[in-house]
């Protein structure tokens, strides 16, 4: 009985190596409109097959990156910001914001001695119905002409100083939608700058940051407001940045008509 087994059973041959790779496609990563630097990164996926798709596979995927690389901003080198694919469409994976925060070097560089450190936590809801966490971190410094060591505040001062960073932090996401806080407020660096002058009379600041911002909640996926999000046309580029210019050198204002002149 069962002769082959007794002397190994039959003998497959040995599989041929085939690359993994010939079953997979790159694809291109796509951050939203608030940022200069759309694609910013590229990804590898395999390739769809029966009822296996390979964007069910993309999606979810987070991606992180700094936020020097995708603004043109040298001084944004210690911010990092985290995109989420939410939508494929052909070879370009549609990306949504994550989350924000700093990255380690720059927190250690800013906690020193003879100082406080103030933290505050925000939670609040965009006006299009994000939810989000916010983390705010600031120093004191010395005032002017200070001859003393330490630059300690005392408890009331740290009181007073966290309601002003919860108050603007809470202003800031409940009147902006999500694309208006990021372009607007986050990627500038506006909030800071803003407790920085509201506090000199509290106690003077430094080193004030947005450590880190979450997206604890998301409404309902809206292919609609994806799209939205991923439109470039911002009130930044029409006040700040230069006039278009058409091919041949003259300025494209939008369709109007330019006006007469009297005199060449």
């Amino acid at each position: 009985k069962n002769k082959g087994l007794a002397k190994g059973g039959k003998k497959k041959g040995a599989k041929k190596p085939v690359d993994p790779f010939l079953k997979k496609e790159w694809y291109d990563v796509m951050a939203p409109g608030f940022v200069k630097t759309r694609n910013f990164c590229k990804t590898i996926a395999t390739k769809s097959a029966g009822l296996k798709l390979a964007s069910e596979n993309l999606k979810g995927r987070v991606f992180e990156t700094n936020i020097a690389d995708v603004t043109d901003s040298g001084d944004q080198g210690h911010r990092k910001l985290k995109f989420i694919v939410e939508e494929v469409r052909e070879k370009e994976c549609l990306t949504n914001f994550h989350s924000l925060c700093l990255t380690r070097d720059k927190l250690c560089s800013m906690v020193r001695k003879w100082q406080t450190l103030i933290e505050a936590v925000c939670k609040a809801k965009t006006s299009d119905g994000y939810e989000l966490r916010m983390f705010m971190i600031g120093f004191t410094k010395k005032s002017q002409n200070q001859v003393k060591k330490t630059s300690y505040a005392s408890s009331q001062h740290v009181k007073k100083i966290r309601r002003k960073m919860v108050d603007a932090m809470n202003r800031e996401i409940s009147t902006n939608t999500l694309k208006e806080l990021l372009a607007k407020k986050i990627l500038p660096d506006i909030i800071p700058k803003e407790i920085i002058s509201d506090c000199q009379s509290i106690y003077p600041l430094q080193d004030v940051h947005i450590r880190k911002i979450k997206v604890t909640k998301r409404p309902a996926y809206d292919p609609s407001k994806l799209m939205e999000l991923h439109s470039e046309s911002l009130d930044r580029d029409m006040s700040t940045g230069p006039r278009a210019m058409d091919v041949d050198g003259r300025v494209n204002l939008g369709g109007a008509e330019p006006p007469i002149m009297s005199s060449v």
